[in-house]
């Protein structure tokens, strides 16, 4: 693995850990997370699944994203999950640090899929088994 690649996984990892650290959480918690959606003027009946579908995001797209194998559409689908819940979330009441945090994040993401090369772990093992033989 060289330089550059080691980088851009490095790069992928930290963009992705807050978003594998929350996977748990909403897991665990679901029926309490449920809840929490529905005091944002959710429907009771709509917030389950829509605490599916971000789990599912996150978990998708954390693994896409840093495998670097679909980066493009792992980076999609952190956005899907992140966007929404930023607004959602943190804007109402306004929390500055949070929506910039987020801002962040959003930014990475975009940069992923603007920035994708062939580095995927994929490419970088069966180069080093290439190389090796």
């Amino acid at each position: 693995m060289n330089f550059e690649q080691t980088k851009n996984l490095i790069g992928r990892i930290l963009i992705s850990a807050i978003f594998i650290y929350a996977i748990p959480g909403k897991i665990i918690n679901f029926e309490r997370t449920v809840e929490v959606i529905s005091n944002k003027n959710i429907s009771p009946t709509l917030a389950p699944f829509l605490l599916f579908l971000a789990i599912v995001c996150l978990i998708l797209g954390s693994i896409l994203f840093i495998s670097g194998f679909k980066q493009r559409l792992g980076a999609y689908l952190l956005l899907i999950f992140i966007v929404p819940t930023t607004f959602i979330f943190h804007f109402f009441p306004f929390q500055a640090q949070a929506v910039l945090m987020n801002a962040g994040l959003i930014g990475g993401l975009i940069l992923g899929i603007n920035n994708v090369k062939v580095n995927s772990l994929k490419e970088i093992f069966n180069n080093q088994t290439t190389k090796s033989n």
